[in-house]
């Protein structure tokens, strides 16, 4: 049973309260086709599970099968800064064809970025310490593929549709009650 070797940390990027009794870590790829189907299923959880459940996004690009994934994991930090990740995360997994350059600076403008902020931020790959800081802590933790997910710092190796997920979720919040 492989367990997440770096706790939640404020700088990680986060919906939910820090104090929900169930916490989900998703290590993922922006370009990755099970990373995008997972997508829509985690929006669902959260609606549903609300206060319940911290969600945590750590990136994991998987470079050499996707080419754009870096590029992508770039575009969130850069609008990550400018206060904007969550809108730019959603942006690229709900457009996973179209990852290029031109269509990534269309998002940021479509978010009110500063955009020369943005394109310089893109351009010398400002926050790519940060991307390879949550991949390296993925890698400790046993990651080898996307999505991969840690509920409350435990790998969950069942699927992650959304009666399966969603049962994990809440046995891990039982566990947790008093």
């Amino acid at each position: 049973m492989s367990k997440l070797t770096v706790p939640v940390r404020p700088q990680d990027h986060l919906i939910g309260p820090t104090n929900a009794p169930v916490t989900l870590v998703e290590y993922g790829d922006f370009e990755c086709p099970y990373c995008g189907q997972a997508h829509y299923i985690l929006q669902e959880i959260l609606e549903k599970m609300g206060s319940e459940l911290l969600f945590v996004f750590r990136h994991f690009p998987l470079t050499q099968v996707h080419p754009h994934a870096e590029a992508a994991a770039l575009a969130a930090e850069a609008a990550g800064v400018q206060g904007r990740f969550w809108e730019m995360h959603d942006a690229l997994f709900e457009n996973q064809r179209a990852l290029e350059d031109l269509e990534i600076l269309d998002y940021a403008d479509s978010f009110d970025l500063d955009l020369g902020q943005f394109e310089e931020d893109m351009r010398k790959a400002r926050h790519l310490p940060r991307i390879k800081e949550d991949f390296m802590s993925g890698v400790r933790s046993g990651v080898n593929g996307t999505p991969t997910f840690f509920i409350n710092g435990v790998r969950h190796d069942g699927s992650y549709d959304f009666p399966v997920l969603t049962r994990a979720l809440r046995d891990a919040a039982m566990a947790r009650a008093p």
